[in-house]
């Protein structure tokens, strides 16, 4: 098994390219976006979106042509099998996870409930 495919989370070449700009843009070149998992949101967990210097050791950091995404373990616990991916739609652009572990979802897009 190649390395690619032993990643349990994906960042589509779209959403590392926006992740590479935005962080050219707001001063922080060598830095990526964090995507985190919290408890809260209107369906029991919510994503979480930051930009970082740097991701902390313990980081899974997935490289999608230009930018970077990092990951803390408990966050990839359940991302396991997700995408990441940036859409760009009529009521505005945004990132938008696919998570295969998710049972429901509420309109906002960023709170989701695991089976």
């Amino acid at each position: 098994m190649d390395q690619v495919s032993q990643i349990p989370f994906r960042v589509t070449p779209r959403a590392g390219a926006q992740v590479a700009e935005i962080a050219e843009r707001e001063g922080k070149p060598g830095g990526g976006l964090r995507l985190a998992v919290d408890a809260g949101g209107c369906s029991g967990f919510q994503y979480k979106f930051g930009l970082e210097d740097a991701p902390a050791p313990d980081d899974l950091v997935v490289e999608a042509g230009p930018g970077r995404v990092f990951v803390d373990p408990v966050s990839l616990e359940l991302l396991a099998g997700a995408e990441l991916d940036w859409a760009e739609e009529l009521i505005g652009a945004h990132f938008a996870v696919r998570n295969p572990q998710a049972v429901s979802s509420c309109g906002c897009g960023t709170s989701f409930s695991v089976g």
